[in-house]
């Protein structure tokens, strides 16, 4: 009973791939779900990969067949759930043995969870949706280094490879891990919520069907766009619904969930005052499209805008070159939101492997990641949308980003993440902005004080007599 090098807790979609992941790359497993049916069919239904995977029918089965030092993974739902197992688990366990929460977990509730643990503890995001978790994801590890080099060997194995490469990597201490993962999955939502919007184009300004612009989708998953995103974005408009007779993607609520990864890194990006405007406009949006009883009201009272775009005003090329430099706003407000979380946690947090690590498995992996590896690689500290190769792009581009949210607007098209993210560019471009009126204006009713472009500093204006 004591044969298996790992144990999991939890088979769910994500943890039932996870464990079969493991097994399939040659590791003895055990685990274990609170439901005693979903765990015997597990079993019962793994094929070859059945004798790898020792089925336990409680927590003292599970602990007793993994070999010592142990490590068990938990995945289980973010929050009391995940504290609940933990409480559950330690006392069965010896003080060597290591607790992995490989959930969703909010990374300031693993930072308690590292403080207060009894033992060792790991906190580790896993990107790459089911089929990443099955057959390869993106991991980023947080806890004690010695505790991830404990486990370093299968969860590098279980990883997706980029041309070799585990794409799976120790990001620091505590929470480090978990908070990467968050600001992916930030940027993630920033991705999916332009080229929602880049479709909307297509679909009311343009009038295009759904296959066609699944066409375009997948012409540029041929170039510089080339991602993940892109590639079933395409898949999604190009799919059939035999219900409908018609495209899938006409029929589906445009109504979008969200599990609060996204809305996590928007309010860390407050307490960290790093500004990331294009993610938290696709969280906005998010909110925003769950209201469909108001929009329709809206709809009424103000009537559809007005929304068909001429070829002359706008073209499919721009819709492309825009979403570019929009996506590169994305991934520069992401990086700069971690590079400020490691100076203000002490996380020393490792930006090109991080670059590295979403190069292949998980949701936001991108032709673009190798390059934006190298140039923070080359300068870990600048934003990188000041990168030459980025800024280059940036020059080339941000005229047809302009473009689109300019006509977009006049046509009543939404674009909040495209919109923010060009208001992001002309303000990270400025070097006079209008802030110096705030400060006035703040003097003026709290007598808050302000500096002087000639090296005055705690200067009240006329009004503070």
């Amino acid at each position: 009973m004591t044969n298996a090098q790992i144990g999991l807790i939890g088979l769910g979609t994500m943890g039932a791939a996870l464990a079969s992941n493991i097994a399939d790359n040659g590791f003895d497993i055990a685990v274990w779900n609170r439901t005693r049916s979903i765990t015997n069919d597990f079993v019962e239904n793994a094929g070859d990969l059945a004798p790898r995977i020792t089925g336990t029918e409680t927590l003292e089965d599970l602990v007793a067949a993994i070999a010592t030092p142990r490590a068990i993974i938990l995945m289980v739902p973010a929050g009391q759930p995940v504290d609940d197992q933990i409480n559950a688990l330690r006392p069965l366990l010896d003080d060597d043995d290591l607790i992995i929460d490989a959930g969703n977990a909010l990374f300031h509730d693993t930072n308690r969870r590292a403080n207060e643990a009894q033992g060792p503890f790991l906190g580790i995001g896993v990107s790459g949706g089911e089929e990443g978790a099955r057959f390869g994801p993106s991991i980023m590890g947080g806890g004690e280094k010695t505790y991830w080099d404990r486990v370093a060997h299968i969860l590098k194995a279980i990883s997706a490879k980029h041309k070799g490469t585990p794409c799976a990597t120790w990001m620091g201490k505590a929470g480090a891990g978990h908070f990467v993962k968050a600001v992916h999955n930030g940027i993630e939502y920033a991705d999916m919520q332009m080229i929602a919007e880049v479709y909307g184009v297509m679909r009311d300004g343009f009038g295009m069907s759904a296959p066609d612009i699944g066409s375009v989708f997948a012409r540029w998953n041929k170039g510089p766009l080339q991602s993940y995103l892109i590639e079933i974005s395409g898949k999604v408009a190009n799919a059939f619904d035999s219900k409908s007779n018609g495209p899938l993607l006409d029929i589906i609520v445009d109504a979008a969930g969200q599990k609060g990864t996204g809305r996590w890194t928007a309010i860390e990006a407050q307490h960290l005052t790093s500004p990331i405007p294009g993610i938290e406009a696709a969280v906005v949006a998010r909110n925003l499209s769950s209201q469909r009883k108001e929009r329709a009201e809206g709809e009424a009272i103000f009537g559809a805008a007005p929304v068909a775009i001429g070829t002359d005003q706008l073209s499919i090329d721009q819709l492309e070159t825009g979403l570019i430099a929009g996506k590169i706003l994305s991934y520069a407000q992401g990086f700069a939101m971690i590079n400020a979380a490691s100076s203000d946690y002490d996380w020393a947090l490792p930006l090109p492997k991080i670059a590295r690590v979403w190069r292949a498995g998980c949701i936001i992996r991108s032709s673009m990641l190798d390059d934006m590896a190298t140039a923070l690689t080359r300068n870990p500290d600048r934003n990188l949308m000041q990168a030459p190769a980025f800024a280059d792009l940036l020059k080339a581009h941000h005229m047809a980003l302009r473009q689109i949210v300019a006509v977009g607007t006049l046509h009543g098209i939404a674009m909040p993440a495209l919109a923010s993210s060009i208001a992001y560019f002309d303000a990270m471009r400025t070097s006079r902005g209008t802030a110096n009126m705030i400060q006035g204006q703040r003097d003026y009713f709290g007598r808050h004080s302000f500096s002087r472009l000639d090296g005055g500093v705690g200067c009240h204006g006329p009004w503070a007599e």
